[in-house]
């Protein structure tokens, strides 16, 4: 087992072949993964199927499990995604602007990679290709560490990778995996200074915490959704109930699932019951404020300040019933983690002030925020959703996993 200097040197003798590899190469290379994804589909979900055993037997949730399963259809569907970063435009070597100054010094701000991308993330094994995918593209080598219920699926992931990329003449070292899934390796991973130029963790709250307090290299803070609908006075119910319920049970085990639910009070007694019922065919718990209690009666949880806090990536939803807009903002401000959060309303007033005011990297008027993907918004891929404000924020495409470089032309100048 490679140690994890070992893997970051690899990483960045192969970055440097891949920064300068043109984009039919790179395009090679991801039309030979996605054909071998298809090609070896039986030996991935047969180590699938071993870390669904595992989890099963550890007590792994249903919405976890359903994190972590692989089938024939998601396979396809992984390979459809890296066909589609192919048929993107490569960002590597654009000019974003240029200018020639009075001392006839002509300015390129070119587009060039990142270099060396470290990812870490928990049991989603679809993450393994999707973030490999997008590196190469952007001309990026990768390392990836990925969780230990995972391991057998990612290995596997991670061969054909490599193998694609290696046939189709770049150094197969451009895709790694971190073999290792200890604290340890974590811990090593976080501090790889001289060999990461970033980290980006894909998980939960307690992962990206871990990765933000304890990492020594840059780092993008992805993922944490704690997401909130909040049904206004004017709504048409209806609607809101459909978005709600999409929101909440489409996949609940991803960041861009809803977590809470607020409902004005002028509504809250007409809206309450109908969308529960919407809810309860997917036996969704839940856990509401005094107010909600009362309309709902018994079959509602009395709410903690812990649940309005949480990301539950399960069948849960914290509901409450508020008195105004501004009282709806001010509790997603509080509780928010900067991802994607909704208003149902048909008051322009109402939302525009919902949009100004909502410090997120989505904002929603009438559509549910299942919709925070980089795929949904045309991007192809992504390689994470970014809850900060520098670099990049939002669903993180090619271009957010590249930097630029100053090109500089001159007949001779020197600076008085």
């Amino acid at each position: 087992m490679k140690t994890m200097e070992q893997l970051g040197a690899q990483a960045k003798q192969a970055s440097k072949g891949l920064a300068s590899a043109p984009a039919a190469v790179k395009n090679k290379a991801l039309s030979e993964i996605a054909r071998q994804l298809v090609l070896h589909m039986g030996e991935i979900l047969s180590e699938n199927q071993r870390d669904l055993a595992a989890a099963e037997k550890n007590g792994m949730s249903s919405a976890m499990l359903d994190r972590l399963r692989l089938t024939e259809q998601r396979i396809r569907g992984m390979a459809d995604g890296v066909l589609k970063i192919v048929e993107l435009d490569d960002p590597i070597g654009g000019v974003d602007e240029g200018t020639v100054r009075p001392n006839g010094l002509v300015i390129h701000k070119t587009r060039v990679p990142l270099g060396v991308i470290g990812i870490i993330f928990e049991s989603r094994p679809n993450v393994t290709v999707d973030a490999a995918a997008l590196c190469l593209k952007a001309g990026n080598a990768v390392i990836l560490r990925g969780g230990k219920e995972a391991i057998h699926s990612n290995l596997s992931l991670c061969g054909v990778m490599q193998r694609a990329v290696g046939e189709a003449g770049l150094g197969p070292m451009c895709v790694q995996l971190v073999e290792d899934t200890s604290r340890e390796s974590a811990a090593e991973m976080m501090k790889l200074n001289g060999y990461l130029d970033v980290l980006i963790p894909r998980g939960g709250a307690g992962l990206i915490n871990a990765v933000v307090n304890t990492a020594t290299v840059p780092v993008i803070q992805t993922g944490v959704g704690n997401c909130h609908v909040y049904v206004d006075k004017t709504a048409d119910l209806a609607m809101a109930a459909r978005i709600v319920n999409n929101a909440k049970t489409s996949r609940p085990s991803v960041c861009n699932a809803e977590e809470s639910l607020l409902v004005h009070k002028d509504v809250a007694e007409q809206f309450l019951p109908m969308v529960k019922k919407l809810l309860d065919q997917s036996r969704v718990e839940l856990r509401g404020c005094p107010e909600t209690v009362r309309i709902l009666g018994d079959e509602v949880v009395p709410a903690s300040e812990e649940d309005y806090a949480a990301e539950f990536l399960d069948y849960i939803l914290a509901v409450k019933v508020v008195g105004s807009l501004d009282e709806a903002i001010a509790h997603i401000g509080r509780y928010g983690t900067g991802h994607s959060e909704c208003i149902v309303t048909n008051d322009l007033n109402a939302s525009q002030q919902f949009q100004a005011q909502v410090d997120a990297a989505a904002v929603y008027v009438n559509a549910s925020t299942r919709y925070t993907d980089g795929g949904e918004f045309g991007f192809g891929a992504e390689i994470g959703i970014s809850t900060q404000k520098l670099h990049a924020r939002g669903p993180m495409g090619l271009r957010e996993l590249t930097s630029v470089k100053y090109v500089i032309h001159g007949t001779g100048q020197i600076r008085e």
